[in-house]
């Protein structure tokens, strides 16, 4: 069934994509740094430090008005905590919808789901389900600094670890170029 569910995402990325052959559609690429942290209940016995880690990916936007565009992305993120028990890393799939902001500035929000890149068995869920958000500034034409917030809304820890639960929350600063 999981197998199915990220067919159909991928499946659904790419129609995106190529659905829309118009000047209003951008593709582009996207890269930066991510600081994690994952937020225990009960609170860990060990002490729990953010990671630092990085992200990189590509990207469909597609205009639905003058000021309001669809963001579908895939990209692969480092994320978790700081020790090595504790690491995980996704592929997600953001899809946002984007407002922009004057000529320059553009916020956005919206889900990511993401797929489990790490290990075949570890303490980590195969699946995760977050809210994005964030803000893009508009450099030069086709270049773009950006900062995104990334806050998981379910459980990253497999169920055999219950009753301890984990969420995720994700700061990423990084830049991108629209091909």
């Amino acid at each position: 069934m999981k197998k199915n569910i990220l067919t159909l995402t991928f499946i659904l990325f790419i129609a995106l994509s190529f659905s829309q052959g118009n000047e209003a559609t951008k593709y582009g690429i996207r890269a930066g740094v991510n600081i994690s942290n994952m937020d225990f209940d009960p609170a860990p016995i060990e002490r729990n430090l953010h990671r630092n880690g990085f992200y990189f990916g590509g990207f469909a936007e597609f205009s639905l008005s003058e000021t309001l565009w669809l963001n579908t992305e895939l990209q692969w993120s480092a994320e978790g905590g700081k020790d090595e028990n504790w690491r995980a890393n996704y592929l997600s799939l953001p899809v946002q919808v984007k407002f922009l902001v004057g000529d320059k500035f553009s916020i956005g929000v919206g889900p990511q789901i993401g797929v489990k890149t790490w290990k075949s068995s570890d303490v980590f869920d195969t699946f995760n389900f977050s809210g994005v958000a964030g803000i893009q500034y508009q450099i030069f034409e086709d270049y773009f600094l950006e900062v995104r917030g990334v806050y998981g809304f379910t459980n990253m820890l497999d169920d055999a670890l219950a009753p301890l639960e984990a969420k995720q929350f994700v700061i990423q600063a990084g830049i991108g170029i629209k091909i």
